[in-house]
């Protein structure tokens, strides 16, 4: 492993077993290692909330000699990272103007291959069989990720009666949101760097509620797999002031295909009664292209009624 992943590998491996402080400790430099690497020990545990002694033990919990290593590990992770004026920057110097269009939708079309490749077909299969078992479904993506999951639980509403949206900027919310998780549920937690801590600490109390966690994330050294026991891994680089989300949207795509693949007449229900209601309360003028027909046909509910 290069220097740049040796502090998260080492917080990835050590993180089931740190005290609650420990945790914070790891969720607040995976968060904002780019403030965190210019704090001295005591104003880094000011910050997060725990003692000077609490940091220290933490660094030495990690195999570093001392607040000092623990510092120049977090100086080579950050070197290793670009922030995001760095990175507008940086792509400003690779991508000429006149290439923008070619080299961004190429640098897409490799990040959906490279995730292709690496994605492992049983670990989707588990997750769609978790999701069809689920009592109720609880979806969350922060930041850049929102869309993602507001996407995914828009299309799961039209197969599944419970499914919930987590979306705030308050955690204590979240927790009021997934007071009811437990053992028949399941969360799907979206995140990529940087890793949202309120999106690892939901799907962390929902693991201690013993449901079934789901990520979607952009390696198996992720943060965010340490309370999964189902991690879909897609793509997310491009070095520009946005990532690319256009893999992880498609490993998306293929858990709603799927999943429809495995219910379709109730999607098919579903969409006649909404088709219904549009109509009833003109939601769409007649001339928009119709959904349910161009639904049905290709799987030719109607006419024989046989499942896929």
């Amino acid at each position: 492993m290069g220097k740049e992943s040796d502090l998260s590998n080492r917080i990835n491996q050590k993180y089931a077993g740190m005290s609650k402080g420990q945790k914070r400790l790891a969720a607040y430099i995976t968060d904002y290692y780019d403030q965190a690497v210019f704090l001295t020990a005591e104003k880094l545990g000011e910050a997060v909330g725990v003692s000077e002694s609490t940091v220290v033990r933490f660094a030495s919990s990690l195999g570093y000699k001392g607040y000092p290593g623990f510092q120049r590990a977090l100086e080579e992770l950050v070197q290793g990272k670009l922030t995001s004026a760095s990175r507008g920057d940086a792509a400003s110097v690779r991508i000429r103007q006149p290439k923008v269009l070619e080299t961004v939708l190429k640098s897409d079309a490799e990040n959906i291959t490279s995730t292709l490749e690496r994605i492992d077909p049983a670990v989707f299969e588990l997750a769609v069989d978790t999701i069809l078992q689920a009592k109720n479904i609880y979806v969350i993506g922060i930041r850049s990720c929102a869309p993602l999951a507001g996407f995914f639980a828009f299309y799961l509403n039209l197969m599944f009666e419970r499914v919930h949206l987590l979306g705030t900027n308050s955690f204590s919310e979240i927790l009021e949101q997934m007071v009811r998780i437990g053992t028949e549920d399941v969360i799907v937690g979206i995140s990529f760097p940087r890793y949202s801590m309120r999106t690892l600490k939901a799907i962390e109390f929902a693991n201690h509620r013993n449901a079934r966690v789901i990520t979607l994330t952009d390696s198996v050294h992720s943060p965010m797999n340490l309370y999964s026991s189902c991690n879909l891994v897609a793509n997310s680089a491009l070095v520009s002031i946005a990532d690319s989300l256009v893999a992880p949207l498609s490993v998306i795509n293929s858990l709603i295909v799927a999943l429809s693949m495995k219910k379709p007449r109730e999607v098919a229900d579903t969409l006649e009664t909404l088709e219904h209601v549009w109509g009833e309360y003109q939601v769409y003028e007649t001339d928009e292209i119709d959904p349910v027909r161009d639904f049905v046909q290709p799987y030719d509910f109607g006419k024989t009624g046989d499942s896929i």
